[in-house]
């Protein structure tokens, strides 16, 4: 057993056996020094403690100093019921506090009673039971500012779980001080009981069982019974003063000594006006001018004093900063730092900073978090970090998304205005400012906010700024998804499969693929927009495969047949029948023919002519579907689906091909078209 837990329970059992067994005046002076000594241990650690969460233990401290301090106080009651002798330390406190005078003595321990209930007490009850209400209202936007610092990049994973784990440390412990000052209120109560009881008790003890006349027993036993609650009140009156002192300490960057003196007397012109004020009340009253007009020329004196301490220290300041500035220069390892490439960047101009600052109605940072949520249930890929900067060499309302450092979209938008699109049945034309919707580039009008009603009445799709903002965003993401899904990324998927599926993980990694072949396989999944949220499936099917084959193209085939639920329920819906385009056998078989196989991989040798042949009839066949407003895809053979989406990959960004083995039984196509030359 550890000594610290050891004195603990020693502590608490001697309150216990106190509260039961008499014990003798000697011991009992002895427990009350100790009493009081506690008591100023806990007050000062309180004062200079730099945080409440460094006394989080107040709570269960004051349960213990509380039934301490009650055994003790009955003991003493006890001793001046039965020997009207309770020791050095409560008579010399009845005695010296009151001068010998029960009547003084009693005005003074009324006067101590008063402050401790109505103004300690009290206060710091009712400051707790507020700390403690805005301390939990106040959890979920610290919840919400944390996960928008963790998405911009402002702090790591680690940091973000501290200052989780911090608020509710503090949550729980203000919670816990709204229970405990009722102890402090309590004991006070018992403490005041306790004392009635001693007084009238001890003069009933001294004039029946002693003998001793009636103003000779007033006299002892008020003394004795104003000792008493004295000795039990002051320690009690400690700890509600450290009490009031942890829940409305709100500094945790230096002593509460330091923080009160600076904020106290740190401004030249408060001193000036105070030492001016005193010297006039020192002349023109009545008053002692020598106290008033001292003191007001010593705040005079202070307030130059500090005046000059300010202006050097601002000198020093300035020089300090331009010395580290030229030292963090010429360090050679800042040169490192500048080699570093944010995975995604959102640069903009200085006005479009009201809508990421939360404290002017921004609310882009909550939707940059509600874009990573949304791409990791679309697609099962975490989104790295989001980097969010302003650009004072962008335009004002430009913005520009950087993928690893590189721009690669941008946009413009105005402020006070809504974009309206035309979705094709618009009853009424509105005139605007002509624009381009970023994201799919769609013809689009700003319209103010008084026409915004009237657009949306006629039709219109009307979207405000940020939405403008968060949808570019998303797309140019979901664009680009495969390229910020790095090795450490597949990592960190495959040890989240692994903690309920360690035997696949065991069979699949490193024994048959590594984790770099791996991540080539969910790369082409995302690139297609396929999600790879059902690892598991993925997982086997390629522990299945890849004793055959290591091509991670032909993997990718094969994860891609078992996700055919996945793929028929995105590209077909049950309860209509879609339109597609087919591919002409023969060029299956000319594309076939065509593949060639190196240690590398296949890639097709395709004639020039024939390429364009067939780009050429593949943009006639999709121009049809979107004609009638469809997607355009094109159904192929499981065999030459990937080479066919190699081909046309270039040419056509969001062509969709898809594969016979990739389509459920209880899909209805409907062919529009074949692919021929």
């Amino acid at each position: 057993m550890k000594k610290t837990d050891l004195a603990i329970g020693l502590y608490l059992l001697a309150a216990i056996i106190f509260l039961i067994v008499p014990i003798p005046s000697v011991l009992l002076d002895i427990l009350l020094a100790l009493n009081i000594s506690l008591a100023l241990i806990v007050l000062f650690n309180a004062l200079f403690t730099k945080e409440v969460l460094n006394m989080a233990s107040f709570p269960t401290i004051l349960l213990f100093t509380t039934i301490f301090r009650i055994s003790l106080n009955v003991s003493s009651t006890r001793l001046i019921l039965t020997t009207g002798e309770p020791g050095n330390v409560v008579e010399t406190f009845g005695g010296f506090v009151g001068g010998g005078d029960p009547i003084v003595g009693i005005i003074v321990f009324i006067i101590l009673i008063l402050v401790q209930f109505m103004v300690i007490n009290k206060g710091s009850e009712r400051v707790a039971e507020v700390t403690a209400r805005f301390t939990l209202d106040a959890m979920p936007g610290k919840q919400m500012a944390i996960d928008a610092d963790l998405n911009t990049g402002a702090i790591t994973d680690t940091q973000a779980r501290e200052r989780r784990e911090k608020i509710q440390e503090e949550s729980g412990f203000f919670g816990s001080m709204d229970g405990a000052t009722k102890y402090v209120k309590g004991d006070a109560v018992a403490g005041l009981i306790i004392t009635v009881i001693n007084f009238a008790g001890g003069i009933a003890m001294g004039v029946i069982r002693q003998g001793i006349p009636m103003a000779e027993a007033f006299n002892k036993y008020t003394i004795l019974t104003i000792g008493d609650g004295l000795v039990s009140q002051i320690p009690s009156l400690l700890i509600s003063l450290a009490t009031g002192i942890l829940v409305t300490k709100v500094s945790k960057e230096a002593d509460f000594g330091d923080l009160l003196v600076k904020q106290l007397f740190s401004i030249p012109k408060v001193l000036y006006m105070v030492g001016g004020s005193l010297i006039f009340l020192g002349i023109v009253t009545p008053l002692s001018a020598l106290v008033f007009c001292t003191y007001g020329v010593v705040f005079i004196i202070c307030g130059r004093v500090i005046a000059g301490r300010i202006e050097v220290d601002d000198i020093e300041e300035q020089a300090s900063m331009d010395e580290i500035s030229g030292d963090e220069i010429r360090k050679p390892e800042n040169v490192v730092s500048l080699l570093q490439v944010d995975p995604i960047e959102l640069e903009f101009g200085y006005g479009i900073i009201p809508l990421a600052d939360v404290n002017q109605g921004g609310d882009l940072l909550d939707r940059v978090v509600l874009i990573r949520r949304q791409i990791a249930l679309e697609l099962g890929c975490v989104v790295p970090m989001i980097r969010l900067r302003d650009n004072i060499q962008l335009n004002p309302n430009q913005y520009v998304i950087k993928i690893k450092g590189i721009p690669v979209s941008e946009g413009e938008i105005l402020f006070d205005h809504y974009m309206a699109m035309n979705p094709g049945f618009v009853e009424e034309e509105i005139t605007g400012i002509p624009t381009f919707e970023p994201s799919f580039h769609l013809p689009a009008i700003w319209i103010t906010e008084n026409q915004r009603e009237r657009a949306e009445s006629v039709g219109y799709t009307v979207v405000d700024p940020p939405s403008i903002i968060a949808t570019h965003l998303t797309e140019i993401i979901r664009g680009h998804i495969h390229e910020l899904l790095t090795r450490q990324d597949v990592q960190n998927l495959i040890n989240n499969v692994q903690e309920a599926n360690p035997t696949l993980i065991t069979e699949l990694v490193p024994k048959l693929l590594s984790v770099g072949e791996i991540q080539k396989v969910l790369q082409n999944l995302l690139k297609e927009g396929i999600s790879i949220r059902d690892l598991i499936t993925i997982f086997e099917t390629l522990a299945d495969y890849a004793a055959t084959t290591r091509d991670t193209d032909v993997l990718t085939e094969y994860a891609r047949q078992s996700l055919k639920r996945a793929i028929s329920s995105k590209y077909f819906p049950a309860s209509e029948t879609t339109s597609v385009v087919t591919l002409d056998p023969k060029i299956e078989q000319e594309i076939m023919g065509s593949v060639k196989q190196t240690e590398q991989g296949a890639y097709l040798a395709l004639d020039p002519d024939k390429t364009q042949n067939i780009i050429h009839s593949v943009e006639e066949e999709i121009q049809k579907l979107e004609n009638i407003g469809k997607n355009p895809i094109v159904i192929t053979s499981p065999i030459v689906r990937m080479y066919f989406k190699k081909l046309t990959q270039d040419y056509f960004k969001d062509l969709i091909v898809i594969s016979y083995n990739e389509i459920e039984s209880n899909v209805e196509l409907q062919s529009v078209g074949m692919v021929t030359v």
